[in-house]
């Protein structure tokens, strides 16, 4: 029987072919637009850098430090300095701050100068970095925005630790939070509806803002070049060592997983880490901000099982227990990589040692006092995730930090602050699981005007916990064959 030749196969699709030949079809009296523009209009081209700006940070960023200034001038009125309104600047005082640089470590409370200042940083660094800006050029004009606040935002003196904390942890969170934004927007790529732009919004203000003030200009989305991720929300009740009883809520995303096929880490933070707790506590709603992104690396493999990534990382730490605290902007050495110890088990892992600015103890309103103080900061993590066959996760994590005198407002103090973290999950049904968690949080400081101080804080807490597609987070580059 003979059989029926078939019709040959249609070319497989591309756009780029078929973009070169709606190019040919028109000629040459019709050129295609430059990369950069479309139909004569610029439009940002996030791998060549062609149509970003640097005029509209400079414009925007300004502007921002005047409205931030206004609000605080007109809500915050009462709050005073040396004898005047802390907001009430002038010519004459941002003269004198740039004539004295009569720099200072200052006394506000610890979640305005190591929550508030760096999220304004991370918002001075969205403007720029929305407007087609790479990490570094951003860092810089977050810095540049922080050093204008310091010396024409306040007439009090300018703040060693505002400086640090607002440029450089700001940066690390800003750049966290873009990546994060560009991600919701890729999910209706190439058109995201208007759900889709208000959450990138949410989580990058700016970025919402360039997007809708200049039309098409900036509407390109970010490449990610589809990270590894993982990511979960959950839910629950903590109980503390003392009864203090409080709901907890809590987000988690690991984006840039060492081991998938194809990826590579060439740019700032095409790995990192972050993550953000709350309770219900009205002193306390942040419990803690913890990122840590990689800056400067590489990826590498160890046999057919093991996958990781080392370099240079900064980090942001925020730990905020309720009889102490502690937060650090840093520079760490370290690597994070996957081991599969089984044909359905693997090991996910983080190790960092590094050193930073950072600032630790209570503010004991009571005694109208504070005894936190800041200083040089040598501190230590290790993170430990067993997978079980993306059924059920072991973790294990412990941070340590050492808040000297070096540098500080009390070259006689120091602190030591420790803080374990151990829990399990498992995965219930499809994206939905249960979860038990144990975190202590061990601190000992002396300070040369206050007794030495011992506390511990633990608390265990039941959550829910809402996966993300990935579930568990393993990543699998092992030939079928092979497992």
């Amino acid at each position: 029987m003979q059989s029926t030749p078939l019709p040959p196969s249609p070319p497989a699709f591309s756009w780029r072919r078929i973009a070169a030949e709606q190019d040919t079809a028109v000629g040459a009296a019709s050129p295609a637009p430059a990369q950069g523009t479309t139909g004569g209009s610029t439009v940002l081209d996030w791998d060549s850098g062609a149509g970003r700006s640097y005029l509209i940070p400079g414009i925007e960023l300004p502007s921002f430090l005047v409205l931030l200034n206004l609000y605080d001038r007109s809500f915050l009125h009462t709050k005073t300095q040396e004898g005047s309104s802390t907001y009430d600047s002038n010519p004459s005082t941002i003269w004198q701050h740039l004539r004295k640089q009569n720099w200072t470590f200052d006394r506000d409370p610890f979640n305005v100068n190591q929550i508030g200042h760096p999220y304004q940083g991370a918002t001075m660094y969205g403007i720029a970095r929305s407007a087609g800006l790479n990490f570094w050029e951003s860092l810089i004009y977050s810095n540049l925005g922080s050093f204008t606040w310091e010396m024409a935002g306040e007439t009090s003196r300018p703040s060693i630790n505002d400086l640090i904390t607002t440029g450089n942890s700001g940066s690390l969170l800003g750049e966290a939070l873009f990546r994060m934004s560009q991600l919701v927007l890729q999910e209706d790529a190439p058109r995201p509806d208007a759900w889709h732009e208000a959450g990138a919004a949410l989580l990058s203000p700016p970025t919402g803002f360039n997007r809708w003030a200049f039309g098409e200009w900036f509407k390109p989305i970010f490449p990610s070049h589809d990270p590894a991720l993982f990511w979960r929300t959950r839910l629950g009740a903590s109980v503390s060592g003392n009864g203090r009883q409080a709901a907890v809520l809590d987000f988690q995303m690991s984006y840039g997983l060492p081991g998938k096929p194809g990826y590579t880490y060439r740019r700032p933070f095409d790995y990192f880490d972050f993550q953000i707790g709350g309770l219900s506590e009205a002193q306390n709603p942040i419990s803690y901000v913890l990122l840590r992104g990689l800056l400067v690396g590489r990826d590498y493999h160890v046999g057919e099982n093991y996958r990781g990534i080392w370099g240079i990382y900064g980090g942001y730490d925020y730990l905020s227990p309720t009889n102490f605290r502690v937060s650090t902007t840093a520079l760490s050495l370290g690597t994070t990589g996957q081991y599969w110890m089984a044909p359905a088990i693997a090991l996910q892992g983080t190790v960092l040692g590094g050193f930073g600015f950072g600032a630790a103890g209570k503010t004991p309103v009571d005694l109208g006092m504070r005894d936190y103080h800041y200083g040089a900061t040598p501190q230590v993590l290790l993170a430990l995730r067993m997978l079980f066959a993306n059924r059920a996760a072991l973790e294990l994590i412990g941070r340590g930090y050492y808040v000297s005198g070096t540098g500080s407002d009390d070259a006689e103090g120091y602190e030591q602050i420790a803080r374990i973290n151990t829990g399990f999950t498992v995965r219930v049904f499809r994206r939905h699981g249960i979860g038990l968690q144990f975190v202590e949080s061990l601190r000992y400081a002396h300070y040369g005007s206050l007794p030495r101080s011992k506390q511990a804080d633990g608390t265990i807490s039941l959550v829910y916990t809402f996966l993300g597609d990935s579930h568990l987070g393993a990543v699998e580059w092992r030939d079928l064959g092979s497992r």
